[in-house]
């Protein structure tokens, strides 16, 4: 606690030089010096009090220990008090040990004429008092203990002892533990990097793992037999027995290329030599190639050669396998190596006495390996870009990670607001019936403060520099400042009684002052399904005021002009250093003001009916808005009216918001809060769904919405969103109707 104290008072000391506050900081150094309690050093306090028992200063003594009582030992509780008596008791008698022991017995006497009026009546004390007049007090049994330096050393490290544990335990201000939180904050930091480091490690290793599967998968080629192998009907025997026996020595032996290549090496052998004494003439084999069957007497012999042309095509298509991996090209070659040895062997072969049909049947065979082999190379051509479009597509990483998705349940009726502090710490939501939570999520999900409304709540707001003050506007013409930490309402002001509806606070970026959405009330209930039409129109058109108030002393500044004619102001936003406030209106008109005139520096027409939910893109070159007409559209704010880009949204993304129950129940809900946040750097963009949040690319050159990721999660729609940047790791909320609040952490994928 002493470092922490005398750290803090550097900080005030180089704060109040900064700032120009010079007699402060004398002021400052004066009672720094004259501190009593030593800037919290143990060692100092009971060094000062050794030193008014040394020079034999009983009036300090008595005085110094008196402040101590008053400053730190009152405030313990009463089972300490006894240690805080033994503790004085034996201060004073070393005190007057001290005087005995350097032959001052007349500050020995002194001490007990001032201090007999208090000591007479305490047992401990009532052998003491001949302590001056013993000729040999160190020899004396009742007081040789407290002559030996073992008594004066434990005496010293016990008071030592008990004031070190004092102030360890003793209350402290908040500004004090910045060096613990500190601390604590970079530990939290490193643990996020460590975690953050073995996410993209296992991230690295699934990719990897995907990627040598790929390779296996590729590596593995399976073949089609070709069309004159598959048509059964015109085999021989022999390659029939040829055939199964290829197929369970090896599943892999479908090739087209390791059957031809078997067949071919066995084929031309059969012309020069034959393979079997069995007497198996040329004409024979080619017949066996043509597919027509051979006397029985033959068939032990076809037999054998049909095995030995089995183990030859293994070899070759392990061959061919290796080939491919290796080369497309080679593999290119060996097939049209084959064609040539087919069609030699097929030129050489002699076919006396055989008829007409026979040679028929050649000129089909030689036709229909023409077309699969060049069918084949074909599919071979072909098969490259293919899969380099699959790795392509395998290495494509979605935008975002997602972490975790938590829930807060507390709620039991349809949220309207949910918004992140600056800090991105807490959260605070409003529901339908005017129940107000305060909740933390990190490291755990906890409610902070709750409150109940007596008067309905419209609209929510977090003030910007004290980010525990939450701004609230009531259906009853009243702004409510509501202190979070205290959980106690810290004032309460009226507005307008003809306009009592509070849509819609903006607190400025600095934090001096609050914009303030008025309207009358409106001809129809919000929540009234059977005066809303099949796109939703509201008939919202009812006068409205946008006022400016001061944070500090809480009164109306000023009133702001609206044109072409009052009206009710849905929504605002102020840009980052709150020199701009843009606006959505229920006459469809989006205004922008200049708040250093408090003025409309220009408005235009957005939408075709109310306008919803607006806000500053990431560069604040632009204003994205979004409307009853169901569009999501980009301004140009330096060219009033300038549309940049235009997107059609679902209904379910703009509201009104449905609830279908049993037998026929409905409940509607009009948008309240945002219908759509952005990330940190304005490439994407939350939005509402039926069951969860939908975080879509926005594309300026392609001018479409890409759908990146669904949060899902939701079993009712989702009617307002928040996506909190303040932390490393983006934090999205979606608040739903059936009082359900997803809270989804999402890393991004770092390009």
């Amino acid at each position: 606690m002493a470092a922490a104290a005398e750290r803090t008072d550097e900080l005030v000391r180089e704060y109040l030089l900064f700032r120009g506050f010079t007699a402060a900081l004398k002021q400052l150094d004066a009672e720094i010096k004259a501190d009593r309690e030593k800037g919290f050093r143990v060692d100092k306090i009971v060094d000062q009090l050794q030193q008014f028992v040394q020079s034999y200063d009983l009036a300090a003594l008595r005085d110094y220990w008196s402040y101590l009582d008053r400053r730190l030992f009152s405030r313990l509780e009463d089972v300490y008090r006894p240690t805080v008596n033994k503790l004085k008791t034996s201060l004073f008698r070393y005190y007057l040990i001290h005087t005995v022991q350097t032959g001052r017995n007349d500050k020995a006497q002194e001490f007990f004429h001032k201090q007999a009026s208090e000591l007479q009546n305490q047992a401990e004390w009532k052998d003491w008092f001949v302590l001056p007049f013993l000729p040999a007090p160190d020899s004396n049994p009742t007081f040789a203990t407290y002559f030996s330096r073992q008594w004066a050393d434990t005496f010293i490290v016990s008071l030592h002892n008990f004031l070190s544990v004092l102030f360890q335990c003793m209350p402290v201000p908040v500004i004090l533990n910045f060096e613990a939180e500190c601390l604590r904050s970079s530990l939290i930091q490193e643990e996020n990097e460590s975690l953050r480091h073995k996410l993209f490690a296992l991230q690295a290793e699934s990719s990897r793992m995907k990627k040598e599967e790929l390779e296996v998968e590729q590596a593995v080629v399976h073949h089609k037999l070709p069309a004159y192998v598959a048509n059964m009907d015109r085999l021989g025997d022999s390659e029939l027995d040829m055939t199964c026996s290829q197929r369970s020595t090896a599943h892999s032996l479908q090739s087209r290329g390791g059957f031809l290549s078997s067949f071919l090496s066995q084929s031309k052998k059969g012309p020069s030599r034959p393979a079997h004494p069995s007497g198996a003439s040329p004409t024979q084999t080619g017949s066996m190639l043509l597919g027509k069957k051979e006397p029985i007497n033959h068939q032990s012999a076809k037999g054998k050669e049909g095995t030995v042309s089995c183990k030859d095509g293994k070899s070759h298509f392990s061959g061919l396998v290796a080939g491919e991996s290796s080369s497309l090209q080679q593999r290119q070659k060996r097939l049209q190596e084959h064609g040539k040895e087919r069609k030699e062997l097929l030129s050489k072969g002699t076919f006396q006495g055989q008829s007409a049909e026979k040679k028929t049947d050649i000129s089909t065979a030689e036709t229909e390996l023409s077309s699969e082999l060049h069918a084949e190379q074909a599919e071979t051509s072909t098969k490259m870009p293919t899969s380099s479009a699959e790795a392509v597509g395998v290495r494509q990483e979605q935008p975002f990670i997602v972490l975790s998705q938590e829930e807060y349940g507390e709620h039991h009726s349809s949220i309207m607001y949910c918004r992140v502090d600056c800090s991105g710490r807490r959260v605070a939501s409003l529901d339908v019936d005017g129940v107000i939570k305060v909740w933390s999520f990190n490291p755990i999900m906890q409610t902070k403060a709750s409150s109940i409304s007596k008067s309905p709540l419209l609209s929510l707001e977090w003030a910007t520099k004290r980010d525990r003050l939450l701004l609230l506007g009531s259906g009853v013409g009243t702004v409510r400042l509501y202190d979070t930490e205290a959980k106690k309402n810290l004032c309460e002001i009226s507005i307008d009684e003809d306009m009592p509806r509070i849509l819609s606070l903006a607190c400025s970026p600095s934090g001096a002052s609050f914009v303030c959405s008025a309207a009358a009330q409106s001809p129809i209930s919000h929540m009234d399904f059977s005066t809303v039409s099949s796109r939703g129109k509201s008939m919202n058109q009812v006068p409205g005021k946008l006022l400016l108030w001061d944070t500090k002393t809480m009164k109306q500044q000023l009133q702001f002009s609206l044109e072409p004619e009052p009206i009710a102001i849905n929504c605002t936003a102020f840009n980052h250093n709150g020199n701009l406030l843009v606006t959505g209106a229920a006459d469809g008109i989006v205004r922008l003001f200049d708040m250093q005139q408090h003025e409309c520096a220009m408005s235009w027409k957005a939408h075709d009916g109310e306008v919803y939910s607006v806000e500053f893109s990431y560069d604040e070159n632009t204003v994205y808005s979004i409307g009853e007409d169901g569009k999501f559209i980009q301004w140009n704010i330096h060219k009033s009216g300038l549309k940049v880009s235009e997107y059609e949204l679902p209904s379910e993304a703009t509201g009104p918001f449905v609830l279908s129950g049993y037998s026929g129940y409905k409940q509607v809900q009009f948008p309240r809060g945002r219908l759509f946040a952005f990330d940190s750097e304005g490439n994407y963009m939350l939005t509402c769904s039926s069951t969860g949040g939908v975080i879509f690319k926005l594309n300026g050159e392609d001018k479409v919405l890409e759908s990146c990721l669904s949060l899902g999660g939701h079993r009712a729609p989702v009617v307002t969103v928040d996506w909190s940047t303040a932390m490393d790791c983006g934090t999205c909320l979606t608040a739903s109707m059936d009082g359900k609040i997803k809270l989804t952490t999402l890393l991004a994928q770092k390009s």
